[in-house]
């Protein structure tokens, strides 16, 4: 096992992984000593492999394990035990957002190594007596890089479908003399041309004549005198 593998995921093979020493090819010379180790991993130990990379393949699962693990701060002071709990805590993290294929595994390392940088670079922010200039570039990096990791979370969000909702109508009954709209209706698209509709829908007002009241007496008639008349002397 290689040593820059984090301990925790290097143990993922476990104590009862079963190591098996195997010959050298058959047409090298065989050497005294000189054997092949090959790892055989049981169904448990590749389950936990793909929970946290996505993958069951125990050399990518490791490989990109360990390109985490080596983004990871890691100062001068830390001991062998805080440097295992930092390691166990990445891979709560990558476990954590549950990948389900190699490509959202990927996506997933690279938001919690950009996640560790903009920790990182407000950690460089709060040191006390620097220059101002470096307080702003540290915190302008960290602007960045939070930017990048809502990148991430939004490309990883797209790929699981969450990006987009979709609404799947198996049965449409319609009465008779209904009409059905088959496609996608988006509310308050069309508002104006919908009220324009509604409006020339709506019954037009007209004015009803009044039924003039007829005189008691029968002698009495309506006379129709032009608006240009001149009004004749009573």
């Amino acid at each position: 096992m290689k040593k820059d593998i984090p301990p925790t995921i290097a143990g993922a093979g476990g104590n009862s992984a079963r190591r098996r020493a195997e010959p050298e090819q058959e047409r090298a010379p065989k050497k005294a000593g000189e054997t092949r180790e090959k790892i055989e991993f049981s169904a448990e130990q590749r389950a936990r492999f793909r929970s946290i990379t996505g993958s069951e393949n125990p050399a990518f699962a490791l490989n990109l394990a360990s390109q985490v693990d080596a983004a990871l701060w890691r100062g001068n002071s830390r001991s062998d035990k805080q440097q295992e709990q930092q390691a166990e805590a990445m891979l709560v993290a990558m476990r954590g957002m549950e990948p389900r294929d190699v490509f959202e595994g990927m996506l997933i390392a690279q938001a919690i190594a950009t996640h560790n940088a903009v920790m990182e670079c407000h950690r460089r922010a709060m040191i006390p007596e620097q220059p101002f200039e470096g307080w702003r570039e540290n915190l302008n990096q960290a602007n960045r890089l939070s930017r990048t990791f809502a990148a991430l979370s939004e490309a990883l969000d797209r790929h699981r479908g969450k990006g987009q909702q979709r609404i799947t109508v198996e049965h449409v009954n319609v009465q008779a003399g209904g009409q059905a709209i088959v496609g996608a209706v988006t509310s308050g698209v069309r508002s104006n041309q919908s009220s324009q509709e509604q409006t020339r829908a709506m019954p037009e007002i007209t004015h009803e004549p009044i039924i003039p009241m007829r005189s008691p007496d029968p002698e009495w008639r309506t006379v129709s005198v032009p608006a240009s008349a001149r009004k004749a002397p009573v």
